[in-house]
Protein backbone atom coordinates (compact mmCIF):
# COMPACT_ATOMS: atom_id res chain seq x y z
CA UNK A 1 0.00 0.00 0.00
CA UNK A 2 1.39 3.45 -0.74
CA UNK A 3 2.21 6.18 1.54
CA UNK A 4 -0.52 7.98 0.32
CA UNK A 5 -3.39 5.04 0.41
CA UNK A 6 -2.12 4.41 4.07
CA UNK A 7 -2.73 8.15 4.99
CA UNK A 8 -6.00 8.43 3.42
CA UNK A 9 -6.89 5.29 5.18
CA UNK A 10 -5.46 6.23 8.11
CA UNK A 11 -7.69 9.74 8.04
CA UNK A 12 -10.95 7.53 7.25
CA UNK A 13 -10.20 5.36 10.12
CA UNK A 14 -9.68 8.51 12.22
CA UNK A 15 -12.52 10.30 11.38
CA UNK A 16 -14.65 7.13 11.97
CA UNK A 17 -15.89 6.62 15.91
CA UNK A 18 -13.67 4.20 16.23
CA UNK A 19 -12.24 4.71 19.42
CA UNK A 20 -10.67 1.51 21.04
CA UNK A 21 -7.47 2.31 22.04
CA UNK A 22 -8.28 3.37 25.32
CA UNK A 23 -10.28 0.73 26.07
CA UNK A 24 -7.39 -1.73 25.05
CA UNK A 25 -4.38 -0.24 27.11
CA UNK A 26 -6.72 -0.32 30.31
CA UNK A 27 -7.60 -4.13 29.55
CA UNK A 28 -4.00 -4.85 28.52
CA UNK A 29 -3.37 -3.09 32.40
CA UNK A 30 -5.49 -5.01 34.30
CA UNK A 31 -4.94 -8.93 32.87
CA UNK A 32 -2.27 -10.75 32.22
CA UNK A 33 -4.13 -12.09 28.38
CA UNK A 34 -3.01 -9.00 26.30
CA UNK A 35 -6.55 -7.02 25.24
CA UNK A 36 -8.49 -7.07 22.06
CA UNK A 37 -6.46 -5.57 19.37
CA UNK A 38 -7.64 -3.33 16.57
CA UNK A 39 -5.23 -3.17 13.34
CA UNK A 40 -6.02 -1.83 9.23
CA UNK A 41 -4.75 -4.18 6.87
CA UNK A 42 -1.84 -3.77 5.11
CA UNK A 43 -1.21 -7.22 3.48
CA UNK A 44 -1.43 -11.00 3.52
CA UNK A 45 1.74 -11.33 4.96
CA UNK A 46 0.65 -9.60 7.82
CA UNK A 47 -2.68 -11.55 8.36
CA UNK A 48 -0.68 -14.39 8.16
CA UNK A 49 1.78 -13.48 10.53
CA UNK A 50 -0.92 -12.57 13.17
CA UNK A 51 -3.35 -15.66 12.81
CA UNK A 52 0.17 -17.77 13.31
CA UNK A 53 0.43 -15.12 17.13
CA UNK A 54 -3.54 -16.27 17.96
CA UNK A 55 -7.44 -15.53 17.13
CA UNK A 56 -7.67 -13.44 14.47
CA UNK A 57 -10.83 -11.97 12.42
CA UNK A 58 -10.52 -9.92 9.23
CA UNK A 59 -13.38 -7.33 9.13
CA UNK A 60 -14.86 -6.27 5.29
CA UNK A 61 -15.47 -2.61 6.17
CA UNK A 62 -16.93 -0.08 3.75
CA UNK A 63 -17.45 3.22 4.39
CA UNK A 64 -20.78 4.39 3.21
CA UNK A 65 -22.37 1.20 4.38
CA UNK A 66 -24.86 1.77 7.33
CA UNK A 67 -24.73 -1.88 8.81
CA UNK A 68 -21.26 -1.55 8.76
CA UNK A 69 -20.81 1.83 10.63
CA UNK A 70 -23.64 0.45 12.86
CA UNK A 71 -21.18 -2.44 13.73
CA UNK A 72 -18.03 -0.07 14.32
CA UNK A 73 -20.07 1.87 16.86
CA UNK A 74 -21.07 -0.72 18.42
CA UNK A 75 -17.23 -2.27 18.69
CA UNK A 76 -16.86 1.22 20.30
CA UNK A 77 -19.42 0.77 22.99
CA UNK A 78 -18.63 -2.44 24.03
CA UNK A 79 -14.92 -3.45 23.28
CA UNK A 80 -14.83 -4.39 26.58
CA UNK A 81 -16.27 -7.60 26.14
CA UNK A 82 -14.49 -8.92 23.15
CA UNK A 83 -12.31 -11.73 23.26
CA UNK A 84 -9.01 -10.97 25.21
CA UNK A 85 -6.35 -11.83 22.73
CA UNK A 86 -8.08 -11.21 19.27
CA UNK A 87 -7.05 -9.37 16.57
CA UNK A 88 -9.79 -7.40 14.45
CA UNK A 89 -8.31 -6.76 11.16
CA UNK A 90 -10.48 -4.21 9.43
CA UNK A 91 -10.26 -4.35 5.64
CA UNK A 92 -11.56 -1.71 3.05
CA UNK A 93 -14.40 -3.55 1.27
CA UNK A 94 -14.14 -1.42 -1.40
CA UNK A 95 -10.20 -1.76 -2.25
CA UNK A 96 -9.28 -5.13 -0.96
CA UNK A 97 -10.57 -6.84 -4.17
CA UNK A 98 -7.99 -9.50 -4.23
CA UNK A 99 -8.70 -10.40 -0.12
CA UNK A 100 -12.16 -10.79 -0.53
CA UNK A 101 -11.73 -12.92 -3.48
CA UNK A 102 -9.80 -15.37 -1.54
CA UNK A 103 -12.77 -15.33 1.22
CA UNK A 104 -15.07 -15.79 -0.89
CA UNK A 105 -16.44 -12.00 0.43
CA UNK A 106 -19.28 -10.93 -1.68
CA UNK A 107 -21.24 -8.55 0.90
CA UNK A 108 -19.43 -5.60 3.09
CA UNK A 109 -19.69 -5.94 7.43
CA UNK A 110 -18.42 -9.16 6.66
CA UNK A 111 -16.23 -10.82 9.52
CA UNK A 112 -13.81 -13.87 8.36
CA UNK A 113 -11.89 -16.12 11.39
CA UNK A 114 -8.56 -16.78 10.13
CA UNK A 115 -6.50 -20.53 11.51
CA UNK A 116 -3.23 -20.45 12.11
CA UNK A 117 -1.78 -20.46 8.69
CA UNK A 118 -4.02 -17.44 7.59
CA UNK A 119 -6.76 -19.62 5.66
CA UNK A 120 -10.70 -18.67 6.33
CA UNK A 121 -12.24 -21.10 8.79
CA UNK A 122 -15.68 -19.56 9.52
CA UNK A 123 -17.58 -16.51 7.40
CA UNK A 124 -20.25 -14.30 8.51
CA UNK A 125 -22.39 -11.47 8.41
CA UNK A 126 -22.85 -8.39 11.23
CA UNK A 127 -23.14 -10.10 14.72
CA UNK A 128 -21.42 -6.94 16.18
CA UNK A 129 -19.51 -8.59 19.67
CA UNK A 130 -21.59 -10.67 20.59
CA UNK A 131 -20.96 -12.87 17.06
CA UNK A 132 -17.67 -11.97 17.37
CA UNK A 133 -17.45 -13.64 20.35
CA UNK A 134 -19.17 -17.11 19.16
CA UNK A 135 -17.27 -17.55 15.92
CA UNK A 136 -13.94 -16.51 17.72
CA UNK A 137 -14.64 -19.27 19.95
CA UNK A 138 -14.50 -21.68 17.34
Amino acid sequence: MTFLARLLLAALLLALPVTLTPAMAEDAAATATPAAAVISFENEAQLNALAAKGKTVVFFYAAWCPNCRATVTELNARWSEVTPGLTLVIADYDKEQALKAKFGVTYQDTFVLLDNAGKGVDVWNSGGVNGLNQHASL
